[in-house]
């Protein structure tokens, strides 16, 4: 099967190409460094050409208002292409509760990418994912000093990248879902739990101050985070995680 991968030369596209073509399909990661414009549209008809599937994976390359404008633009240039080159099935990966969380500029982009895929033309999925292990230590700088990391008590369900991957390359390789798969990590931590947690492992000797006013995540209440009872869990551990980033 040959699939496009939108964005696949990005942390998580990389992974997905890779994976794909080591199970014997044809994956072609289409990225600005590749001729892949999303905005202009130059470029995406030679990259989605035989494509049966595209997945979508590109971010914006801002969190604010203008991340609405990215993905509106990208979505409708890409629904486009895909309906002239007969693509069968469109992915996107998104975020777990990301349509609960208006207050967000970035989330309310991309619930707006998501209403595009449902609206266009063709069958599609959505994988929702939780937060990576992988952004933890940027999470932590947003609000930080020499001596001290500024947190709110979040409830979060965080999963590794290499996990994500997965489950995008095993809902990409399916039938079309018409709907969403929801997948998180195994475990769930109040995010300045987290924050201690991956310091103590770091050997990084700064203090962290709960602070429900600190960073993207003090305006998310409750358990919006969280999988949900229809998730599906990945195995990976943040603990053991830590381990072998080390």
């Amino acid at each position: 099967m040959k699939l496009t991968i939108i964005g696949g030369t990005g942390l998580i596209g990389s992974q997905v190409v890779q994976k794909l073509t080591a199970a014997g399909h044809e994956a072609v990661a289409a990225a600005p460094s590749t001729g892949v414009d999303l905005l202009t549209g130059k470029g995406l008809d030679q990259a989605l050409d035989g494509a049966e599937v595209v997945v979508n994976v590109a971010n914006s390359p801002t969190f604010d208002e203008a991340s609405l404008d990215f993905f509106r633009t990208s979505m409708t240039n890409l629904l486009a292409a895909g309906a002239r080159a007969g693509v069968r099935h469109q992915v996107v990966l998104s975020i777990v509760g990301v349509d609960q969380v208006p207050q967000l500029d970035y989330y309310r982009a991309k619930t707006l990418q998501e209403e595009l895929l449902r609206q266009g033309p063709t069958p599609y999925s959505i994988v929702r994912a939780t937060q990576f292990f992988e952004f933890m230590n940027a999470v932590m700088s947003w609000n930080a000093d020499d001596t001290t990391v500024r947190l709110p008590a979040t409830r979060v369900q965080p999963m590794a990248a290499a996990d994500v991957v997965d489950a995008v390359v095993d809902v990409a390789t399916g039938a079309p879902l018409g709907g969403i798969r929801n997948v998180a990590g195994p475990d769930v931590f109040p995010l300045d739990e987290l924050g201690r947690i991956t310091l103590a492992a770091q050997q990084d000797t700064r203090t962290v101050v709960t602070d429900d006013k600190a960073g993207m995540f003090a305006v998310v209440t409750g358990d919006v985070l969280i999988g949900g009872p229809d998730a599906h869990l990945a195995p990976t551990h943040y603990r053991d995680w830590l381990q072998t980033a080390r």
